[in-house]
C-alpha cells in the first residue's frame, strides 16, 4: 500500500491509498472518526473500477491532521495485534 500526500495545509490534509477500496478506507474512517480532534474525514474512490482511495481529513486545531492519522493507524495495529493472538489462542 502507497500513500502519496496531496495536500498538506495547516489543518486540512489530502491523499491518495493507492491500491486500496473500501476495506481498509473504511477502517481507516471510522478509527478517524473516533477521534474528538477530527472534525471532517472523508474518501472516495477515483474511479468505480479503480484502486486508489482519495482521503480528505480536517482537524479543529487542536491536532495536526498528520497527528490524527498515525494515531489512528496506531491503534488499527494494537487493534490487529490483538486479534492476532486471539485467533492464535483460539485455533490452539
Amino acid at each position: 500500500m502507497e500513500l502519496e500526500v496531496t495536500k498538506n495545509d495547516g489543518n486540512a490534509l489530502e491523499f491518495v491509498l493507492k491500491g486500496e477500496r473500501h476495506t481498509f478506507a473504511n477502517l481507516l474512517k471510522s478509527k478517524l472518526l473516533e477521534d474528538k480532534n477530527v472534525s471532517f474525514v472523508s474518501y472516495v474512490l477515483d474511479h468505480p473500477l479503480g484502486n486508489n482511495a482519495v482521503f480528505s481529513l480536517a482537524t479543529n486545531g487542536s491536532k495536526k491532521p498528520r497527528k490524527a492519522l498515525e494515531d489512528a493507524l496506531k491503534e488499527i495495529e494494537s487493534e490487529l495485534d490483538e486479534f492476532s493472538k486471539g485467533v492464535k489462542k483460539a485455533l490452539k
